[in-house]
């Protein structure tokens, strides 16, 4: 084995340079943790940015890769195949939706809903329905027209001219959001929960709201659910913390415990604006994709994932209000499930840097948000881990405690 050092030089010589990536070359991982390819063992409280929802290589789902992988492993949308069907009708009988559409990533499923959006509005609303509103500091992909849906300029610098038809209100503002509709509007787009941002959900007002302007004009309700569909939220879909059903969803990280996976949901007056030809993907629905999409869904119902996301999300999110009481520099802990975000007035890096030493992974947010996304098989045992390390980083980075500032 070369070592990190080999893969990390390597890597550096060889593949383009998007990433800022941290000093370690992870080499294997198995529930919670992961290790290093040194052999030092991280607690994983990042999961590949909420995508192993179920922890590493978890039973379940390597089984299923490997009976699909020795049955079949590709084959083109022009043939049927089982496991995509399968993963379909448990997709569809789980939710308020009829129809969806398989892609690989949340960027494909969010182009997806933009074009279907775009399709409808021109067929149902007129010919100048185009236009899609977004919030202030979104994120919904890397696609052109994702990173133009984004309502963060420094994704777009350098991409222009963007591709028009998006504008952009600030998340929760009511009467923002009311004004910026006009006889463009063909849909309305949005996170349930912030996540690149650092987890800032939406108010129940605001989703309320823009519900009833939808169908006040006609406009469609998509939500983007890439990061908090499929049980992280402690519901199934974080929409259903809002009591409001939109029209469109996107998923995809948890969807394919690990490998390529996204999909596009609607409803079936919506759904029916597409048609051969409209859109498609290559490897979407792969069989061997789709049968870990299987294997992942009925994991997250029958070992009561859901519940579990809600029970140890609230004692985690317990657990960092008491370093708050400690801690000076926590401002905030906010978040559903086992989506959680510490706002810090400072040291977001710092402390994920000195977490990484002491063997915890996290996620820093600029310099004022450190956020969490554990698999949503973790326990209060781990929970616990996680917090006496954070702990730990925290005292060590010279964290100011309360009363000691």
């Amino acid at each position: 084995m070369e070592g990190a050092t080999g893969t990390i030089a390597k890597t550096q010589k060889y593949i383009m340079n998007t990433y800022a990536r941290l000093p370690i070359a992870i080499a294997r991982g198995s529930g919670v943790y992961v290790w290093d390819e040194e052999g030092k063992r991280y607690l994983d409280f990042v999961s590949g940015i909420a995508v192993n929802a179920l922890g590493h290589c978890h039973p379940a789902v390597v089984e299923a890769i490997t009976r699909q992988a020795n049955q079949l492993m590709h084959t083109s949308n022009l043939y049927y195949t089982g496991p995509q069907a399968r993963v379909a009708e448990l997709l569809i009988e789980g939710s308020p939706f009829d129809r969806v559409f398989f892609c690989n990533s949340g960027a494909e499923a969010n182009e997806a809903a933009i074009k279907l959006a775009r399709k409808y509005g021109k067929e149902v609303l007129g010919p100048g329905h185009y236009e899609i509103i977004t919030a202030w500091n979104s994120f919904h992909g890397r696609t052109l027209a994702a990173i133009t849906a984004t309502g963060q300029p420094k994704y777009q610098k350098g991409f222009e001219p963007l591709p028009a038809g998006f504008k952009y209100v600030p998340l929760n503002d009511v009467e923002a959001l009311r004004s910026s509709v006009n006889d463009s509007t063909c849909a309305l787009m949005f996170e349930p929960i912030q996540g690149e941002s650092g987890v800032k959900p939406m108010t129940g007002e605001f989703l309320k709201e823009a519900r009833r302007i939808c169908d006040e004009t006609g406009a469609l309700l998509i939500l983007d659910e890439v990061q908090t569909g499929l049980g992280r939220t402690g519901k199934m879909f974080a929409f259903q913390h809002y009591g409001v059903e939109p029209d469109i969803i996107s998923l995809a990280k948890a969807l394919g415990g690990g490998l390529p996976m996204g999909a596009m949901l609607a409803k079936e007056h919506v759904a029916s604006h597409f048609e051969p030809g409209s859109h498609a993907s290559t490897f979407g629905g792969n069989p061997v994709a789709a049968a870990a999409a299987c294997a992942v869904i009925k994991t997250i119902v029958d070992d009561g994932l859901i519940d579990n996301a809600r029970d140890v999300g609230g004692y985690f999110m317990s657990g960092l209000s008491r370093l708050g009481d400690k801690y000076a520099t926590i401002t905030e802990v906010r978040g559903m499930g086992l989506m959680v975000g510490l706002g810090l007035s400072w040291g977001a890096k710092e402390i994920a840097g000195k977490c990484l030493e002491l063997g915890l992974l996290v996620n820093p947010i600029g310099d004022t948000t450190i956020r969490f996304l554990p698999p949503l098989i973790v326990t209060r045992r781990e929970v616990d881990e996680a917090l006496a390390i954070l702990d730990k980083a925290m005292d060590s980075c010279g964290m100011a405690a309360k009363g000691c500032a």
